[in-house]
């Protein structure tokens, strides 16, 4: 069979084998991550034909040279992108042509080429996360008055309790829920639509049953976590628990000012991982619990609470130690130094 270069070298063709069947079936990455890749592509076919007048049939493999780039980056700037959101864009874009040198070995050049263009420095900024009187009133904002208030609190205190992602919490089902096990978990679809199974505590197991008598008493198949829609049990999304913890984060507010102002989904998987740490939990344990696939991505992002625990601890060795009275005052240690016996 002849090789058909011209046809395997089209970047339409590629991009869209790369986007439709290599990342969600392939890799198996979730729609989401598939779309985030997808955007990065399209904004660098955006900056070919604003600033280089390159569109449709004129994009070519070609165009993804080192000189453009660099240009991509600079004019990313200019648009105000945040560094991390240029890298993430540049990371797109070199899984991109990783797999196109894959598919085609002559694109291997223009591969290594663009890896040579080296990622915008970071500034790494101290984690937020919430103290524990935070914590605790935003886990108790919602009362048991109405069966909705009951079903934010419950969503709210499963969040905090596995640490889950926004989605991974939206994604669950009954099913997902293994409370008579000798050690109950909840399994958890992440990133790739890799699963892993998270402990539950006792008391949360407690909330749960008593949760699922009250919402699931036919213990079908449906979302956990639902709103009616049509006499339906609809799915909640991302943006609705979103929306719910930034009620509870109000609420909150009103009562305990060590609530920031603005709190999100993802701040609260920090603080569950950050509470844990500080408690001991070796960090392989967190890096399960909150399904990081690297040991750097956990450790990176965690070790920095190393500094108050030191400074913690430095403080509470000096307690009794160190006081506010200069020692040399005190008039039995004037006797001593100021005397010749």
């Amino acid at each position: 069979m002849k090789y058909d270069r011209k046809k395997d070298r089209n970047f339409w063709i590629l991009a869209r084998n790369y986007l439709h069947s290599y990342m969600p079936v392939t890799r198996n990455l979730s729609d989401n991550s598939v779309d985030a890749y997808k955007q990065s592509l399209k904004s660098y076919l955006a900056f070919l034909e604003k600033v280089k007048s390159i569109s449709d049939g004129s994009v070519t493999m070609d165009s993804f040279n080192r000189k453009n780039i660099q240009e991509f980056i600079v004019w990313l700037k200019s648009k105000d992108y945040s560094v991390k959101s240029i890298n993430l864009k540049l990371t797109a874009v070199r899984s991109f042509l990783k797999y196109c040198s894959e598919e085609d070995f002559e694109l291997r050049g223009i591969y290594s080429d663009v890896c040579t263009v080296r990622k915008l420095k970071e500034e790494k900024a101290p984690i937020v996360y919430l103290q524990p009187n935070a914590t605790a009133a935003i886990l108790a904002a919602f009362d048991n008055k109405t069966a909705k208030h009951r079903r934010n609190r419950m969503l709210l205190i499963l969040m905090y309790d596995t640490g889950a992602r926004v989605q991974e919490l939206a994604d669950l089902n009954i099913s997902s829920l293994h409370l008579e096990m000798k050690n109950p978990f909840v399994t958890l679809i992440g990133k790739g639509r890799k699963g892993r199974n998270v402990p539950l505590l006792e008391k949360t197991v407690k909330h749960l049953k008593g949760y699922i008598r009250e919402f699931h008493p036919e213990n079908d198949e449906v979302p956990l976590f639902y709103s009616m829609l049509n006499g339906k049990k609809s799915r909640l999304s991302a943006d609705s628990i979103s929306l719910i913890l930034k009620t509870a984060s109000d609420i909150a507010r009103e009562n305990c000012s060590e609530v920031p102002d603005r709190v999100h989904c993802h701040m609260l998987r920090k603080t569950k991982a950050m509470d844990l740490y500080k408690s001991g939990v070796p960090l392989p344990f967190i890096m399960q619990l909150l399904g990081h696939e690297s040991m750097s991505t956990t450790s990176g992002f965690y070790a920095f609470a190393t500094l108050e625990m030191m400074s913690e601890a430095m403080n509470k060795s000096t307690d009794g130690i160190v006081s506010e009275e200069k020692i040399w005052k005190k008039e039995s240690v004037r006797k001593i130094l100021y005397s010749l016996e």
